[in-house]
Order: C-alpha cells, then structure tokens, then sequence
C-alpha cells in the first residue's frame, strides 16, 4: 500500500509554444481585420471531413457561428464553472471529465485558454472580432497553440451537436472542443479515451496509477487510512484525481450498478475530508471519525444513493451550518459525497495527474525535472536490402514457445504491433472512459523470432528491440543514463508515446503498449549496456499514452531502456524523470567510448574487463575499533573510489567497474584505506591479472602491505569477467 508523501513537480524545461500546423494566431487574427472578414480555417474547414471518418453527419447538420445561434454571444458568462459542460452526443466524457477539472483550478484552464480577456466578445467594438479563437495543449513536451474559427456544427433544430454550456450564450467549452477535435483529426477521433490523456494534454502533467486492492483496503483499515492519507496529501498539492469502475469480463461498459455508480465512467475526486461526528466520550475524549470523499460526475448528474447521497438520512441528522462547518458542502452540480470505505469498495482504479511547477527557488521538499526525446525506429538499409524487422511482414507471426503475450491479444497476420486497447469503442453518450489494459511479462528461454517460418535477425543498429522478454534484441533499444549520487534516492520516471489518435482516420490510432526497465550498471559506464546484469526497476506494459513508475534508489549509476512490447514498432517519444537532487539525464549512442584528443596517438582498446568488489573482511586488528574504510580500483589511468564506509571491519562494497584496456598484461590494482582527521592511511592492497578473454571468475585476495606487514592480512572478495570483443559484455 502506498505511504508516501507527495510533493509539487518542478520543471527545469522551459515553457515552449509551437505553432500547430505553423498557424500563428495573432498573424491570422490581424489579417482578417485588415480584410474585414471572419475568419474561416482551410485546414479544419466546416465540412463532414472534420466531423467523422467512419459515421455519416446527422440529417440537417449545419455550421452556424456563435452570433447566428443567439444573440450577444460570450466566451464566459459569470466566470467558467464544471457547470458549463454539457456532453451532447459525442462519446468523449473522458475528456469532458477532464475538462471540469480544468475549469475548478483558474491557474489551469488559463493555461490552456490564453489571453482569455482578449479573445472575450466586446459588443463595443464589433469591428475587433475576427471569429478566430486559440487554445493551448501539451503534447509530447511542448504547449501547442490551436487556431480555430467559430463555426459549430448544430442539429436541425438548432442546438450544439457536441459539448455545450447550460447557458446558451456562452461557447468556451463548445470552441475549446473543437479545438481539441482539431488537434487529434476530427471530432469522431474523440470517442474513446482516456481521462488521463487529457489531463496531460491539459497541463502537461505526470499521470501515477495508484494502487487499489478492494479487498484488501475493505479488510484492513488500518491500509484504507494510509490511502485516504495519500490521496489527502495529492489533494493537499492541488494535483487532479480521478478514479473509475473497471467493468468485470462480460459486463457492459457504462452499466448501472445498484447504487447508482457507473462502470467505465470517469469520475473526479474534487475533496478529501477528515470530519469527526458526534459528542466527545466521557471516558476516552475520543468522538468517532469519518472519512470522507467528494466526487464529482462530469455528467452534471448526481448517481450515488447509498450512505451520505442526496437525500439520505446522514443529511438529515446534520444541520446546514454543521455541513458548512466540517467543511462537507457541495460547490457544483454533479458533485457528491461518499464515505471512503463505500469508496474503496465500488472504486477499482484512481489515477492522480501530478502538475509540474516551476519556480525561482528550488526547495528540496520539491521534484526536479528533466527529460530526453527519444524514438524506436529500425537501423537504415541500403538499396536493395530488405529491412530487419520482425513485424512489418505479412506472413503470420510466431514467437518462442514460452515467450509473453498481451493479454487478450489474438496475433494475425499484418499485424504491425500488439494492439491491446478496444478496437472500436462503443459509440454514444459516454464511450469508454478507461481503456488501457496492461501486458504481462514473463521469463523467456526461447528467444528466437520467427515470421512465416523463417528466423530473422534484428540489426544491431535498429533501436526497437522489444522488451525484456526477446533477450536477443533487448539491449537494442534506446538508453538512457543517470546517477543516484546520495545514498538513496526517491525518482519518479514517466516514459510518455507519441498521441497516435490523429491516424484513426487512416485505421490507426492505437497506442503502442509500451513500459521500460531501469538497470544498475558499472559506476563508471559511459557507453551502451551488452548485458543485462542487475535490474533494478521495471514499469508495467500498457497500451497507454503514459507509464509512470515511483521507486527508491541506492547509489550508483543507472540506464533505462524504454521499449515497446513487441520488437520492430516504430514511434517517437518522451522520457521524464524527476527527483529531489540534481540528476542529469542522457542518451548512450555509443556501444563504447570515444578517445579523447589526448588519447589518439594511444593504442585502441582492445580488452573490456569488468571488476565487481564484493566486499572485504578483516580491516580490524584484534581489540581495536575498526577504521572508516574505502577502496580505490586502479586500471592503467582509470581510478574508482567508493564511499567510506563508517567504522566497518568486514564492508559490503558491491562495487561494479569497467574498464576499456589498452595493456591486457597489466594488472588491476586494489587498494583499502583508513579514512583519517589529517591524511588517510592505506591498509592494505592486492593486485588481479586477468586473461584477455575469460567468464566470470571469483577471487578471494589477501591484502598485502600496509598495516598487514605486522602478520594479520584481511582479504578482499573480487569477481571479474573480461572479453576481447568490446560489443561482448
């Protein structure tokens, strides 16, 4: 269960803007005005083709501007509230879910509805309105601004097709739909989806799942309490959480249950309550507690009618100014109250969308940001060769006898990558909220690949290798290195996919199911990792836009291997790691390291050898207190030194190095030393003479000279690996 405590994201990135589709917004606007014209968008024009890919428009669909569908017409009216969103008949409540998050947190939706003042009617000066509006979405790292005129697509009798306010004057939401509809090709592209997506999109914040056992939180409170904590502590940092029911197999999607809840429906956590009830006992001072909750249906409908509903008999025995005083009032239209064991009992999924901050100061209370674009893509061929790739063929695709597959995933012909989610999501008010379902891993021993009989091998410059599961071609994918410098470290890492929504016009459009591993190496490594060694980390498989997976460090120097599912699916993404120090994040590209200017007249490496300092024992002499201890690694100009280890006898250093060797026949050294008040002092060392080519052997190595000369010798226990071939490890 999860327990710990929360904290604002802060970015190091600079806020950028992109023109999407490279249409300047003000450019536009100025020339309409000098034309005297309203503005009418070429590149999403007020046709069917902006509407639909797969349905037919509704007979007397017609595009009408705000001014032809009511007079007086405003972008707000009495401020922006969750109120104002109304679904229509497009099944997008996933992002209308979203959006009424947006619309209670005013540093928001501003973000995404720029100069909100300016673009406002102003029936004083009619000659300033051009019928151009913009929007602001994240996407993929950077804020992309969207043009849109003011057409609207409306039925025959007049009324908003889509996303409408209760009040017919005004169009913010309308408009910013549209908007949105652009972004990702049409407004039929919107069915389906996420709430998670759009809160991304509509902050550029990071998406956590956070982990919700029913049975478990039903059965122990004293779990249930440490959840309600987390989610306290989410709401406390202004993050945005929504939760949804996952239907069973077999049950429909946005099915009522008994209590009135909606299964696949998106809902919003808007507050979390700690009240007490009662009177105070006489014996324990103690009142009874309650645990409470505050959802929000996007809908504007208020489902719930168990404990604490509208109506119910909890209210009854509460007055006004009690409610107003425990601070249980309801703010919107949609919104209710729940206890958070009836919570914990409906609810399967919560997914808490963290906002990223920036600021001038940098507390260390707070996460720091960094990240690195990255892409899988397959290794050039020449002409004439055909390309190396396991996917893109039209025989049928086998993998090894043991090897995972997605769940619920039937493999066929032509099939390009493992497509996980809905294949059509159900049409309609609603549509699927929550659709990301997640792939198993499992440990392989056959890894051969197979298309239509024929074993095929991956070139070592392609850069999708799949997951972990195909060991052969694992290790091609993209990596990514760090270095935990304290002794521990808290880091989040989200690995986030190009939005592929925009090709469902096209057939496409489903997400990758994507995950990444994150593996400990050598202290010192600066080029790609050949070999899995130790894994310290590993995120779920999804078909989801984002993965995000929290975790603690140890110290040392680490790399992540974003990857798809299966090898040879292509696609661009972002990777987005935040902790609390200063972590710096980069690309490896080279299966081994560059000389430097001064080593070009030097020989060329021709032994790669790897030094694992287990541990050593025996650095105190008898009847005295043992000494503040580390170890220096010394091969040719290479020196490692790990950390002091506090008054330890017998320290576990598990120390990994290597080591690019241009003199095989030289030896490694070895050296211990006692950390002293004015100069150390060394207590022993041992030297390793290795063969050019060996697996792993173990030593176990007396230490000589030093304060060992007296007679007493401690020892050092060294594993080491070497290879002739630098591309070996």
């Amino acid at each position: 269960m999860l327990s710990y405590q929360p904290e604002p994201l802060l970015s190091t990135m600079p806020k950028r803007v992109n023109n999407f589709q490279g249409q300047s917004f003000h450019k536009l606007r100025r020339a309409c005005m000098r034309r005297g014209a309203l503005f009418k968008d070429s590149l999403f024009p007020a046709t069917a083709q902006s509407l639909f890919y797969k349905r037919k428009p509704p007979p007397g669909l017609t595009w009408k501007r705000p001014g032809e569908i009511c007079k007086d017409p405003r972008l707000f009216v009495d401020g922006i509230s969750t109120r104002d969103l109304h679904q229509g008949s497009l099944g997008n409540c996933w992002m209308v879910a979203a959006i009424s998050c947006l619309a209670s947190e005013p540093s928001l939706w501003k973000k995404v509805i720029p100069d909100h003042l300016n673009q406002e009617w102003n029936p004083k000066h009619p000659n300033l309105y051009a019928g151009i509006f913009h929007f602001r979405f994240w996407r993929l790292g950077r804020w992309m601004d969207v043009v849109v005129d003011d057409r609207l697509p409306v039925n025959k009798d007049g009324v908003l097709l889509f996303c409408r306010s209760a009040t017919p004057q005004e169009f913010w939401s309308a408009l910013l739909e549209k908007a949105y509809a652009k972004l990702n090709g049409c407004y039929e592209a919107l069915e389906g989806g996420n709430t998670t997506e759009a809160l991304i999109d509509f902050t550029g914040g990071v998406s956590e799942p956070l982990s919700l056992d029913r049975g478990s939180l039903s059965q122990h409170s004293d779990q249930r309490r440490a959840f309600f904590q987390t989610l306290a502590h989410a709401h406390e940092v202004k993050a945005l959480i929504t939760c949804s029911i996952r239907p069973a197999e077999g049950e429909t999607v946005e099915s009522v249950l008994d209590c009135g809840l909606v299964q696949g429906h998106a809902y919003g956590i808007t507050a979390v309550r700690k009240v007490r009830l009662g009177e105070k006992r006489p014996k324990t001072g103690w009142m009874s507690r309650l645990l409470m909750v505050r959802m929000r249906n996007p809908w504007g409908t208020t489902d719930w009618t168990g404990a604490w509903s509208q109506g119910s008999q909890q209210w009854q025995q509460m007055s006004r100014a009690e409610r107003e005083k425990m601070g249980l009032i309801v703010r919107d239209i949609g919104e209710f109250w729940m206890d958070f064991e009836d919570f914990c009992h409906y609810f399967t999924d919560v997914v808490v969308c963290w906002l990223v901050e920036r600021a001038p100061l940098w507390p260390s209370s707070y996460w720091r940001e960094v990240q690195c674009y990255g892409e899988w893509t397959l290794a050039p061929t020449s002409p004439g060769t055909p390309p190396s790739t396991v996917l893109n063929c039209s025989h049928a695709l086998s993998l090894g006898k043991n090897s995972a597959k997605p769940e619920g995933t039937k493999q066929q012909g032509n099939q390009k990558e493992a497509r996980l989610g809905e294949s059509q999501q159900k049409e309609g008010k609603g549509g699927r909220c929550e659709r990301d379902k997640t792939v198993k891993k499992e440990t392989k021993e056959d890894d051969s690949v197979e298309v239509g009989g024929w074993e095929v091998q991956m070139d070592k410059r392609s850069r999708c290798g799949g997951c972990i599961n195909h060991r052969d071609t694992f290790l091609y994918n993209p990596q990514f290195m760090f270095e935990v410098r304290g002794k521990e470290e808290e880091v989040l890492i989200c690995l986030q996919q190009e939005d592929r929504r925009a090709q469902r016009k096209d057939g496409g459009g489903e997400n990758l199911p994507i995950g990444f591993e994150v593996l400990k190496v050598e202290v010192n490594r600066c080029s790609r990792v050949q070999c899995v060694v130790e894994q310290a980390a590993s995120s779920v498989y999804m078909d989801s836009r984002s993965v995000t997976l929290r975790g603690t460090l140890t110290l040392g120097r680490y790399v992540v291997l974003p990857t798809t599912f299966l090898p040879g699916a292509t696609g661009r993404f972002l990777l987005r790691l935040f902790s609390h120090s200063h972590i710096q994040l980069r690309e490896l590209r080279e299966d081994y390291p560059s000389p430097c200017v001064f080593q070009c007249f030097l020989p060329q490496p021709t032994v790669v050898t790897t030094v694992y300092l287990h541990r050593a024992s025996g650095l105190s002499l008898p009847k005295q207190t043992a000494p503040d201890v580390y170890a220096i690694v010394r091969c040719e100009n290479n020196i490692i030194r790990t950390q002091v280890f506090k008054v330890e006898g017998n320290p576990e250093f598990n120390l990994r190095a290597i080591f690019y060797r241009r003199y095989p026949s030289t030896h490694i050294s070895i050296e211990l030393w006692s950390r002293g008040w004015l100069w150390d002092s060394i207590l022993g060392g041992a030297r390793l003479q290795t063969a050019e080519c060996e697996k792993t052997q173990s030593h176990v190595i007396d230490l000589r000279g030093g304060h060992y000369r007296s007679g007493y010798r401690g020892c050092v226990y060294v594993e080491t690996s070497s290879s002739v071939c630098l591309t070996d490890l």
